[in-house]
């Protein structure tokens, strides 16, 4: 089973930018609802998608500089980075079959 890449204002550079994979940084924070409620969809990415693709989570509440950097101004708003650049933004909560429908170009 694969786990969450924690990231964070400090090394998101490290985690992120110079990934291997693609990665999928969830921008969220505890209070938000529909957060809670795209979770649960990317556990289960994380485990299907392993080896094809990262997920990352960064709370904002805590990491606000890399939100701000990136432009997230309601959450949750997902960030697919490939090769070091943004290359799809979804925001709001998405049922699992769009999600995963915008995310299997870039894989």
């Amino acid at each position: 089973m694969s786990e969450k890449v924690i990231v964070t204002d400090r090394d998101f550079e490290e985690k992120v930018l110079n990934a291997e994979l693609p990665i999928l940084v969830d921008f969220w924070a505890v209070w938000c609802g529909p957060c809670k409620m795209i979770a649960p969809i990317l556990d289960e990415l994380t485990d299907e998608l392993d080896g094809k693709l990262l997920i990352g989570k960064l709370d904002v509440d805590h990491n606000p500089n890399t939100a701000m950097a990136y432009g997230v101004m309601s959450i949750p708003t997902l960030l697919l980075f490939k090769d070091g650049q943004p290359v799809e933004r979804i925001v709001g909560y998405q049922p699992k079959p769009q999600l995963v429908n915008r995310l299997q170009k870039h894989l």
